[in-house]
Order: structure tokens, then C-alpha cells, then sequence
């Protein structure tokens, strides 16, 4: 993950942060019914201000229903960080309605 577009394979999702975070991807976000927000920030953001710089798709060893893809996202006015869900049939509803919302996405 030299890149923010990389296409390198991250073993776990505990290593693809630690990087994401040495990237400058260090907001934590989270959707809400009004959008997607950060703890600290002063707005929320919807989908059309938003664009995902790339994206990890995580797999259970054991277990195909512990799958997770973890999101790389950059707001509009600058602000990096992740936003991580399930995927597949137990991703959460909210994160996936935004997510398909959201028009400017790189791999």
C-alpha cells in the first residue's frame, strides 16, 4: 500500500490500518442517518463529498461470514480516514446505502 491507489495485499486488517493511518488516513468515520461524520468533526458529510481512494476486501480463514472490507475515504475539504464493514450479507445497511451512493471511487 505505497500508494493510496496500490493494489498491494494486506495480510489483516490490523496491518492495512496501521498503514492506512501512516498514509494520513487517520479520521475514524462512521455513518449516521444524515451521513458520514468523524468523532470531532463539526459536519457530516454526504455521499457526493466524499470519494473513496481505495478499498480492502478481508475474508475469513475459517468462517466466509467473517468477511470485512475496509474503506480508504477522502471529504472534500481534505480530511483522510476509514470506515470499516462487513461484508456480504452481514454488512450493516446504513454503511452500504452510502457507500453505493458515493460517485468518485479508485481501486
Amino acid at each position: 500500500m505505497e500508494k493510496e491507489t496500490a493494489s498491494e495485499k494486506m495480510n489483516t486488517i490490523s496491518e492495512c490500518l496501521r498503514k492506512a493511518v501512516q498514509l494520513g488516513y487517520a479520521a475514524d468515520f462512521f455513518v449516521c442517518d444524515t451521513g458520514l461524520s468523524y468523532k470531532g468533526a463539526r459536519r457530516i458529510y454526504p455521499p457526493d463529498a466524499v470519494s473513496i481512494r481505495n478499498f480492502y476486501r478481508f475474508e475469513g480463514e475459517s468462517d466466509p461470514a467473517d468477511s470485512a472490507i475496509l474503506y480508504l475515504i477522502q471529504t472534500r475539504d481534505g480530511v483522510k480516514g476509514t470506515l470499516l464493514d462487513a461484508y456480504g450479507i452481514y454488512s450493516d445497511k446504513g454503511i452500504s446505502n452510502f457507500v453505493r451512493g458515493i460517485r468518485r471511487i479508485h481501486k
